[in-house]
This record gives C-alpha cells, sequence and structure tokens, in this order.
C-alpha cells in the first residue's frame, strides 16, 4: 500500500501502449461498491475471494500493465496466477515513505488502526518473502521518481 503501484502502472501502460487495469478498482466496479465497504459487509475473506477471481480473470488477458493490490500475493492462486502469466514487478519502498504516502488515507482498511506504522511493518514481515519469490524485478523506489522507476522498468530486458 502506497509504493506506487497504480501511479506506474498508469505511465508504464501508456508509455507501452497497453490497457491498464488495477485490481482494487476492478473490483469495486465489479461490485459497486469502494474496498472500505466491502471490508465492512465481508470482511478481509470476502475480500480476498473477490481479489482472487480478479486477479484470475485479469492474468487471462494479454498484453497489459496490471497492478494488483498489495494482498493479493497472500494467495497461493495469486501468486500461480501472477508469476506463470506475467512479468511480475515488486516495487519496494521503506516503511517510513509508505506510511508517509498512506498516513491521511481513510481507504485502505488494514491501516485504520490506533498505529499504522506498526501495522505497515507487520505487512511487510508477512509479504516481502512473497513479494521476493515471484518478482521478476525488484525496484527500490525510494529517492527515485516516477519517471526513473519508468525508465529502469523499460529498460529491462524483457520488455523490449
Amino acid at each position: 500500500m502506497g509504493a506506487g503501484k497504480t501511479t506506474i502502472g498508469r505511465m508504464l501502460a501508456k508509455q507501452l501502449g497497453l490497457d491498464f487495469y488495477d485490481s482494487d478498482h476492478e473490483i469495486e466496479r465489479r461490485t459497486g461498491a469502494d474496498i472500505p465497504l466491502i471490508f465492512e459487509l465481508e470482511g478481509e475473506e470476502g475480500f480476498r475471494k473477490r481479489e482472487k477471481v480478479v486477479i484470475r480473470d485479469l492474468t487471462s488477458l494479454s498484453d497489459i500493465v496490471m497492478a494488483a493490490g498489495g494482498g493479493a500475493i497472500l494467495k497461493k492462486a495469486n501468486r500461480k496466477a501472477l508469476s506463470e502469466n506475467g512479468f511480475v514487478i515488486y516495487l519496494k519502498a521503506s516503511p517510513a515513505r509508505l506510511f508517509k504516502r498512506t498516513r491521511k488515507d481513510t481507504a485502505r482498511p488494514l491501516l485504520q488502526t490506533d498505529d499504522p506504522l506498526s501495522r505497515i511493518l507487520c505487512l511487510l514481515h508477512e509479504r516481502e518473502p512473497l513479494y521476493r519469490e515471484i518478482a521478476d524485478l525488484i525496484i527500490d523506489t525510494d529517492g527515485i521518481t516516477v519517471k526513473q522507476i519508468i525508465r529502469e522498468i523499460t529498460g529491462h530486458q524483457v520488455l523490449k
């Protein structure tokens, strides 16, 4: 959350002339409800079930750029779909950077806690090994611009 997946994904898709999809936005489009409401009504497990279907559907498309939600990695089926059907980029950011980017965002249900920085640290502890497991490319986004990130991605041999 807050690593820049949607911003970078949109710019990358534009530069490559591809369609862009954000799995969270696709869930909202399909349900007609925003993610905080889905979490409120169905809990995280209900949301993750919806996310699994969307990830499966989006990874079956060709020639797209997709930003998957940060927790999509938790389900083995999602990791398999992502790694077998695309080039996976892990946009890594420090906990401090993620906190700074998300601290005022009320649309992130998992961070609606008394101590969001601690929650970010716990989420990273749980998720980072899974991100690394399927990543074809890891980019540390701290201290570099979106344009630099896009240059690094487009300069990668697989995308040429």
